[in-house]
């Protein structure tokens, strides 16, 4: 279901009041806006609704990191991409390491909407398509 552009405007200032001033996303201010909009029951409610979850899970979509690695990286490591990844993005951002063989080599990071593929298998498939 798509949004109409009222709900879409209304999701939102309603996601501007749920972020936090470091850019995170109060989780009990987004549930409270839904069941307070679910009791209600303005006109239209459910666009907003759903307009704003979508909104909401993109939020926290740019607070998550998902780092993939060929092999385990130690520690040291995991907080040195860690710590780089804050610098850009603030210290609100949250980690996950991942491993992943079919990578071959290297890592493979994602945040948000950005990623970064400094992988061996994306440079052979780079590689393969320049010469087909």
């Amino acid at each position: 279901m798509k949004a109409s552009k009222d709900a879409q405007r209304t999701a939102r200032k309603l996601l501007e009041a749920a972020v936090t001033p470091d850019g995170g996303v109060d989780a009990t201010v987004a549930r409270k806006i839904v069941s307070t909009l679910a009791e209600k029951k303005p006109r239209g409610y459910l666009g907003v609704v759903d307009a704003f979850w979508r909104l909401v899970r993109l939020e926290l979509g740019k607070n998550h990191a998902i780092i993939e690695s060929a092999a385990d990286l130690d520690l040291a490591m995991q907080s040195k991409v860690l710590a780089d990844l804050q610098s850009k993005y603030g210290t609100q951002l949250t980690s996950e390491f991942r491993v992943n063989p079919e990578l071959l080599g290297g890592m493979r990071i994602k945040v948000g909407s950005d990623v970064w593929d400094g992988s061996v298998r994306d440079r052979l498939a780079r590689l393969e398509a320049k010469f087909k």
